[in-house]
């Protein structure tokens, strides 16, 4: 079994005890995909609740739906923006989810209350006595601190030094513990190492929740945010010939599991993987270091179904980092502006992170690559917002000054209009086979990985296809657990 569904009764009362004390209830993934089905009780509070507040009524605001406001908010259609041509210099139109309006800003609280749930349900963590550890490279930490505090659990987030100030401001109000790693976002070895010294000095009373290799993180993106892209693609009426490609960073693995899901529903799509040229690990089997913030490198992840992945896209990272003054400076703004982007188009400039661009540019290769007409769509993911990397603005004037109209048009032009197909590799079943062969290194010799289940991954046909099946189980067993805490 994939993921550890075993019950352990007497961690798993406590767990009951310890919710119905502090009047949590948990939601299901059909009310994640689905959040109609959420009750009136539920909503009535939510409309007193702010996004962001440390408040467990929140854990019904994980879902693609939510009203785009601060506080307040209920549920509405899928939260996506399509990008303007004078912006991707493409013939194709590229759709990209919003991950802003979750709570805390980011889509990874998603992902980590999917490997806390069936922890906490079944009796495999317990949270009344152990603590969650959050390995990350940015915002998964922060989902996990955040749904840590809501159910009143300790939380130990651990995230390398050289990721934003913004990070570890706000991680301080909300984690017990944050542990500051060595390096910048491809250092995720020293993310584990850090986990395995942990294990060594704290043995029991502590439970890894690591989304690199933990399935539950693959299940909720397969099953929420794939169910989110075929709700647009179902409303705005795009034909199946039309639904070409779906790009998305490596990063955990996670992310790239919705495009699993579309395949399944689209055989005809293309799944692009993006990662930073500075760390062309997928492309090259190369190593190095970049500033896309969150995506992690160095390794393929565990969960990361390789025979279903289509494309390799290495960004250059100058390039996000140029786009993301482009996108959050005035003389940007006025410069696109000029170019015909209207006002509200300008202001959904600030839905995207600096990951969110590097998922756009990997787009935009993806529909130049393919040669992509008007009626083509490409589907991406914007991960958070650049609310999360307002100090990087400051570093990047003091390292490269001023950005003025001049700077614009050459970041519009070069970066953007003139992005080409370099550093794009289509994958063939040898390609895709190489870079599959990349896991044992990481996860067979250095984290306790059997090389017996990573052949499965590749030649096992139901290996991957068993994992939605699970999903209908997990939401039985949180039905269960509700109905004790209101018993």
């Amino acid at each position: 079994m994939l993921i550890n569904l075993t019950r352990h009764d007497e961690i798993r009362a406590r767990n009951v005890a310890r919710c119905r004390e502090k009047g949590i209830l948990l939601p299901t993934f059909r009310e994640m995909k689905d959040p109609s089905l959420v009750s009136d009780k539920v909503k009535a509070r939510l409309k007193e609740t702010g996004l962001w507040d440390v408040d467990p009524i929140n854990l019904y605001r994980i879902t693609w739906h939510n009203e785009p406001v601060d506080k307040g908010g209920l549920y509405g259609g899928v939260n996506f923006i399509e990008v303007p041509r004078q912006i991707t210099g493409t013939r194709a139109r590229i759709l990209a989810l919003v991950g802003k309006w979750f709570p805390c800003g980011v889509h990874k609280v998603g992902a980590t209350y999917a490997c806390l749930a069936p922890a906490l349900v079944s009796g495999n963590f317990d949270a009344s006595k152990q603590a969650a550890v959050w390995p990350s490279t940015g915002n998964y930490c922060r989902g996990g601190a955040y749904n840590s505090a809501l159910l009143g659990c300790k939380s130990i987030a651990i995230l390398p030094e050289d990721m934003s100030q913004e990070r570890f401001n706000w991680l301080k109000t909300v984690a017990g513990e944050i542990i500051a790693t060595p390096g910048c976002e491809s250092n995720v070895k020293e993310i584990f190492d850090k986990c395995h010294e942990l294990n060594a000095e704290r043995g029991g009373n502590i439970v890894i929740f690591n989304q690199f290799e933990q399935f539950e993180n693959y299940l909720w993106h397969y099953e929420v945010t794939g169910a989110a892209i075929l709700e647009v693609l179902e409303q705005l009426g795009i034909k199946e010939e039309n639904v070409r490609a779906y790009a998305s960073s490596t990063g955990s693995g996670g992310t790239l599991a919705a495009g699993d899901h579309l395949k399944d529903t689209y055989p005809g799509i293309k799944i692009g993987a993006g990662e930073a040229l500075q760390c062309p690990t997928l492309l090259r089997n190369g190593f190095g270091a970049h500033r896309i913030e969150g995506i992690g490198d160095k390794h393929v992840p565990w969960i990361h179904n390789v025979k279903n992945t289509d494309m390799v896209l290495s960004i250059d990272d100058q390039d996000c980092m140029d786009i993301f003054r482009l996108f959050n400076e005035d003389a940007g703004h006025e410069y696109l502006s000029k170019m015909g982007v209207d006002d509200d188009q300008v202001a959904q400039l600030s839905l995207f992170g600096i990951s969110g661009i590097g998922n756009l540019l990997s787009a935009i290769k993806m529909a130049k690559y393919y040669e992509m007409d008007e009626d083509d769509v490409v589907f991406t993911i914007l991960t958070d917002s650049s609310s999360m990397y307002t100090s990087r603005i400051a570093e990047l004037r003091e390292q490269q000054g001023p950005f003025d109209e001049l700077e614009a048009a050459r970041v519009h032009s070069g970066a953007l209009l003139h992005q080409g197909i370099d550093n794009a590799l289509e994958l063939g079943y040898y390609d895709r086979l190489r870079i599959h062969n990349l896991k044992y290194y990481t996860w067979v010799e250095q984290q306790g990985k059997t090389y017996e289940e990573l052949n499965r991954q590749w030649y096992d046909r139901n290996y991957w296809k068993s994992l939605p099946a699970m999903t209908s189980q997990i939401d039985e067993m949180i039905d269960a657990f509700n109905a004790d805490i209101l018993a």
